[in-house]
């Protein structure tokens, strides 16, 4: 794992980026699950490092799914927020922006794809039939 400082969403298949809450079991057991399976990756703790309305679009790009399909809806926050499941995709993403504990956990981000790991191991299909798993 290496926690340096970019934290740009990948570019390139090289390049893993693991949205990361400690404080959750399912973020914890997607860690141990890259390291287990000796996949070198990046870690950004999205609620001290906010993606930004431009990143999470483009996180939704990649993850192949609509913005309500990866929001916390059960949150207080995201009552708190104003904003319903039915909001627009540029209300849902303002909210995410503002309170990044809305943001599904955990994703990572391969290149062009991503996946959110519930289960865990949802995500290691991003590294089948490549050859680095």
């Amino acid at each position: 794992m290496n926690t340096d400082d970019s934290d740009a969403l990948p570019s390139t298949d090289d390049s893993v980026l693991l949205l990361h809450n400690p404080h959750c079991s399912k973020s914890r057991a997607t860690l141990a699950l890259l390291e287990q399976n000796g996949i070198a990756f990046r870690e950004r703790r999205y609620l001290e490092r906010p993606l930004s309305v431009e990143e999470l679009r483009e996180l939704g790009r990649r993850l192949e799914r609509p913005v309500r399909e990866w929001v916390r809806t059960g949150e207080a926050s995201f009552a708190a927020a104003g904003v319903s499941a039915g909001a627009d995709e540029d209300a849902l993403l303002a909210a995410i922006a503002k309170d990044p504990a809305l943001l599904q956990r955990p994703i990572v981000v391969r290149g062009e794809r991503a996946r959110i790991g519930r289960p865990p191991a949802d995500v290691l299909d991003l590294f089948d039939g490549n050859g680095d798993a």
